[in-house]
């Protein structure tokens, strides 16, 4: 999942948040109770902002130890190493999650000491890779999105079938993650972006090959400058492009595609060998403070999985960091196909990029 590093950079120029704000602090624990005083805390680098890691040391007592992975492979090769010891606390993608928890590598949380896991949106919950949510507590979503310039484009985009409208003839960028890209054709013939169907999945990518004449772009980074640039009017982005373009541009619009919503999830659980694992709850809980939430999700400018801190994401971008009120369309996240079906999508995509004249 792409991260947005850095930037409070940006938003300190929008948003003024109670940073300073002082909360009650913790009872001291009981006789007998643990006193971690340290948290070791294992994720990509930039998910939280310093003030809010300052605020929990300085509520707690409990020193925050962060250390960084580039992959989430890396991560699960250094759990497997330690055997599930050296962290109190991870946070990695949902696809990986999976393999953690059937590794054993993950242990049950103790749900009394997370009050604040009532405010979990629960879309986000009860998901594949944790079905009776007993390891994970959601962090940040990535939300599959288009975002056009209204003033450059003729038609009102509702869904990704509209991105094969001739009249947007080579002004389209898409992100390259090609599950995403083939998935959006799957939706538009009304199928599971997860289907195991190769006959399907082979529909899929000729339907795609129709969309070539308006692909313009296809690229992973920085795909939100073509758009503010106006190099394409309409695109598929990361939901920390999509938060970087409007907050440069407020009139561009964010759409739910009707189809149906693709999405992923990045979550916190605690390692089974923990050495502090009384201090991971508390962080937990501490991040799940609605106030506290919505400061994260303001840096991270991920979708906030929050319920109760929807309300307190600034009104300027809240928009494309919560779901709209009442929103109940279908939303499903990708997940890891078998090996011919993912052979297919390989296949597919490949011949697709050289449709659009991309290497």
């Amino acid at each position: 999942m792409k991260k947005l590093l850095g930037l409070a950079i940006v938003l300190a120029l929008f948003v003024s948040l109670a940073a300073g704000c002082q909360k009650t602090p913790e009872a001291p624990p009981a006789a007998g109770e643990p006193q971690d005083k340290e948290l070791n805390l294992f994720t990509w680098e930039g998910m939280f902002p310093e003030e809010v890691l300052a605020r929990f040391e300085e509520e707690t007592g409990i020193k925050v130890n962060y250390s960084n992975f580039d992959y989430n492979e890396t991560m699960l090769a250094k759990l497997e190493a330690s055997g599930g010891g050296d962290y109190d606390l991870v946070i990695a993608d949902d696809y990986i999650l999976e393999a953690v928890i059937a590794g054993g590598l993950a242990q049950k949380l103790d749900l009394s000491k997370i009050p604040n896991i009532e405010h979990v949106n629960p879309i986000y919950q009860g998901q594949f890779y944790d079905p009776n949510d007993e390891y994970t507590v959601p962090y940040g979503a990535g939300v599959q999105t288009i975002v056009y310039n209204p003033d450059a484009v003729q038609k009102d985009i509702t869904g990704y079938s509209d991105l094969w409208d001739p009249s947007l003839k080579d002004s389209v960028g898409t992100i390259a993650n090609y599950r995403v890209i083939n998935g959006m054709a799957l939706k538009v013939l009304g199928e599971s972006y997860n289907t195991e169907d190769l006959e399907v999945i082979e529909a899929a990518g000729q339907k795609l090959l129709e969309l070539a004449p308006n692909i313009r772009v296809i690229k992973d980074d920085n795909l939100q400058d073509d758009l503010l640039s106006g190099e394409v009017d309409v695109a598929v982005m990361y939901t920390s492009q999509v938060t970087m373009a409007k907050l440069a541009n407020p009139d561009l619009k964010v759409v739910f595609p009707t189809e149906g919503i693709g999405f992923g999830i990045m979550a916190k659980f605690i390692p089974s060998k923990a050495p502090h694992p009384d201090a991971a709850h508390k962080f937990i809980n501490f991040i799940l403070d609605p106030e506290v939430s919505a400061e994260c999700f303001e840096w991270l400018g991920y979708y906030c999985t929050n319920k109760a801190a929807d309300e307190l994401i600034n009104p300027e971008f809240r928009d494309f960091l919560t779901l709209p009120e009442g929103f109940n369309e279908d939303m499903e996240m990708i997940r890891v196909v078998g090996a011919e079906a993912e052979e297919v999508h390989t296949r597919i995509w490949t011949e697709f990029k050289a449709a659009c004249g991309q290497s």
